[in-house]
């Protein structure tokens, strides 16, 4: 299990903003400058040490289709671009419904929900 998710960003300020609207449809908010998470506790952070050499692939559980609908749009909305719309991923298993999307930075984004619909 995952305790805590850290990675650099190249523009702070932008990231920010970015993740605080991409993840409001996932119960994330800023719970402080340093940290931000779900249901207070600190388990997602970017920091504005710059760019990192490679992007990271960041998978985030929504309760059920709809949320990782509400996510893409919002994070299409936040200036994301799309790197997979909402849908099914058989390859990963019959009931993965999954969208991905870029940040500012490339980074991969994921909200995923294992339900069945």
């Amino acid at each position: 299990m995952i305790d805590h998710l850290g990675f650099s960003v190249s523009d702070y300020e932008r990231a920010k903003a970015f993740y605080a609207k991409a993840l409001a449809p996932l119960g994330y908010s800023l719970i402080m400058e340093v940290t931000a998470g779900a249901d207070g506790k600190p388990d997602f952070w970017i920091g504005g040490e710059g760019a990192m050499n490679k992007p990271v692939h960041v998978a985030i559980a929504a309760k059920d289709r709809a949320t990782v609908d509400a996510f893409y749009k919002a994070a299409i909305a936040a200036g994301g671009r799309d790197n997979g719309p909402p849908g099914i991923r058989p390859h990963y298993h019959s009931n993965y419904y999954g969208a991905f999307v870029l940040d500012p930075d490339g980074h991969n984004i994921e909200a995923v929900c294992h339900a069945p619909e």
